[in-house]
């Protein structure tokens, strides 16, 4: 069996949400154009509402797609942590102690969640989905689960496993 990294990072990238990034920056452009050439004189709420809303939906496609491009998880001895597109928000960090088990899904799907992001269902748990795939799917503490799509989630699991079966040596209590 292989050794166990100190930490394993790994990551997954959708391509095809810098097409929806694009399309974003395009109502952006629009709304910049609109207000440019726009004449001013006669309708000025209507203009000004055409261009505030192409800005305002382009922004929002634009920082909402960013947002997801990518997925960063690192695994350590104290906790696994989820970070997302360039700025690396949302993040969330889980303690291993809170963590029950990790199973590998070969086939995680946006269309199972719900769409691309970080989607909550109330009969599947918590997930970030950045791409169709392989993911990492754990078993917190308190009956939740928790899914990331990863590349090389297998090797994911085998490292939490092995921080899980540590620590459970390192706090079971030794016989007499």
């Amino acid at each position: 069996m292989p050794a166990v990294p100190e930490t394993w990072k790994g990551r997954s990238t959708n391509r095809v949400q810098w097409l929806l990034a694009a399309a974003g920056a395009g109502c952006v452009a629009l709304g910049v154009a609109l207000a440019a050439g726009a004449a001013w004189t006669g309708g000025v709420t209507a203009v000004l509402m055409a261009v505030v809303g192409c800005v305002a939906a382009g922004l929002l496609v634009l920082f909402g797609t960013l947002a997801f491009v990518h997925v960063e998880l690192t695994v350590d001895r104290h906790a696994l942590e989820v970070r997302c597109g360039h700025m690396g928000v949302p993040r969330r960090r889980i303690p291993l102690d809170h963590v029950v088990g990790a199973e590998f899904d070969p086939r995680v799907t946006p269309r199972a969640w719900g769409g691309w992001g970080y989607r909550w269902r109330p009969e599947k748990g918590t997930a970030v989905v950045v791409r169709r795939g392989e993911g990492l799917v754990l078993t917190l503490g308190d009956g939740r689960s928790f899914t990331v799509t990863v590349d090389d989630a297998e090797t994911a699991v085998r490292v939490i496993r092995h921080r899980l079966h540590l620590r459970r040596r390192a706090t079971t209590p030794t016989d007499p």
